[in-house]
């Protein structure tokens, strides 16, 4: 049985002191590919560094966070595109709106957001796309600028049936991660009536650690779990979760 974990910050500061030993764990519970979205600037070369010195096991992304856009956005902007123009990369990600820190900068947010699915569609690249607090403003970027080519991932889910349903009918996948396991989350009944054909698993590690391990540290090898408890909530083998949704990360990240 294979899993792929289609988000996780493995290069961040908080894996320093046992990255390899993650690794181990993640190698030992199934997880053959790792996908790692970009934040910043700042975040470029420990995770260039990591997908380097394991380039068949994890996989970058490059894009802009919309928690580190600022007004300074044009420039970080030419950096990620620099980027772009001299490596591989799996997606451009994780790139989005977020209006649960701070709206300060939600009309650069939005400018940045443009920019960079205008990039994903000249290159036939998909999009992994954070969505907290903001769906409704990024359906609103999408119809503005989609031209039939803009596909990907809304990562993180935990949305509503309706929000879920927009997502599908643009042609998106739908990442869950630890969120599904929670005891005061309703993601379990959005899931029940996904098509798993529609899903990917992820687990944003460092955070939201899934049931049993809520609380601590996230790493790939708790995307176990997820599937898990995807298995529990569509009633089939844990083994035809991980198939499907291997397949499903596959067929988004196909370059």
């Amino acid at each position: 049985m294979e899993l792929i974990d289609t988000h996780a910050h493995i290069y961040l500061d908080d894996f320093d002191e046992d990255r390899q030993k993650v690794i181990g764990r993640a190698r030992e519970a199934g997880v053959g590919r790792v996908y790692l979205p970009n934040i910043d600037a700042g975040s470029i070369p420990g995770m260039m560094d990591l997908c380097r010195s394991e380039p068949e096991f994890f996989f970058p992304m490059m894009g802009l966070h919309p928690t580190s856009v600022d007004d300074q956005y044009p420039d970080a902007l030419r950096q990620v595109e620099s980027w772009l123009d001299q490596e591989e990369f799996a997606a451009i990600g994780e790139i989005g709106i977020d209006l649960y820190w701070d709206k300060t900068y939600f009309r650069q947010q939005q400018e940045a957001l443009k920019i960079q699915f205008q990039w994903a569609m000249d290159r036939g690249m998909p999009v992994v796309i954070h969505s907290r607090e903001s769906f409704q403003e990024i359906f609103e970027v999408i119809d503005q600028v989609d031209d039939g080519r803009l596909y990907g991932i809304f990562h993180s889910f935990s949305g509503s049936p309706d929000e879920a349903r927009r997502i599908l009918d643009m042609g998106f996948k739908i990442g869950i991660n630890g969120i599904v396991t929670f005891k005061n989350s309703s993601l379990d009944q959005v899931v029940r009536d996904i098509d798993i054909n529609d899903l990917v698993v992820e687990t944003d590690a460092p955070f939201l650690s899934p049931e049993p391990k809520r609380g601590r540290r996230n790493e790939s090898a708790h995307v176990r779990y997820i599937a898990d408890k995807i298995a529990d909530i569509k009633q089939m083998p844990v083994e035809q979760v991980a198939a499907i949704t291997t397949q499903n990360a596959l067929n988004i990240f196909r370059k």
